[in-house]
């Protein structure tokens, strides 16, 4: 038997961060990744995956123009249950507001797992669009991001978020 073969659609944009590469399947957009972190190589998209490269696209030029506020974009998540759990939460952050690692755990029903919540939010693979640069240290410090806190900075500036640390 024929292994399965995995599409990858893809489209690389250009935007105030970096250049980007968007990551989406027919059922939704699976992956932002910055352009330091990917290969070279760039598939042209197609389906429905190709409608929800386009509309990514145009919602984070409007997010970064300071034009739209909360994303409207199906997700094709692939993590473990806590951690697919952890990224869901996350998209209930309001723009321009910030949480504690401890706030999320608690809005997950696991208080104590603050430190696997900053852990599945290191490893959330659509960063900017599901917000875990608006999940801080409880003692206001930026705490950490997988793009860098540079950019962590950039986000929360752009969300009028005053950036402690």
């Amino acid at each position: 038997m024929k292994p399965a073969q995995i599409v990858r659609n893809e489209l690389v944009v250009d935007s105030p961060v970096g250049k980007l590469r968007l990551v989406a399947s027919n059922k939704g957009l699976s992956g932002i990744e910055v352009k330091s972190t990917y290969s070279k190589l760039v598939t042209k998209p197609d389906g429905r995956a190709q409608e929800i490269l386009a509309e990514t696209r145009k919602q984070l030029t409007q997010y970064f123009a300071g034009d739209r506020k909360k994303f409207d974009i199906p997700f094709d998540l692939v993590g473990t249950p806590f951690q697919v759990k952890a990224w869901k939460t996350l998209t209930r952050i309001p723009y321009g507001k910030t949480i504690s690692y401890g706030e999320q755990a608690k809005a997950m029903r696991k208080a104590k797992a603050f430190r696997a919540v900053g852990s599945a939010n290191g490893k959330n693979p659509i960063p900017i669009i599901i917000p875990c640069h608006r999940v801080i240290a409880s003692n206001g410090g930026l705490g950490g991001y997988s793009l860098g806190l540079k950019m962590k900075r950039q986000l929360m500036k752009l969300e009028g978020i005053s950036a402690a640390g």
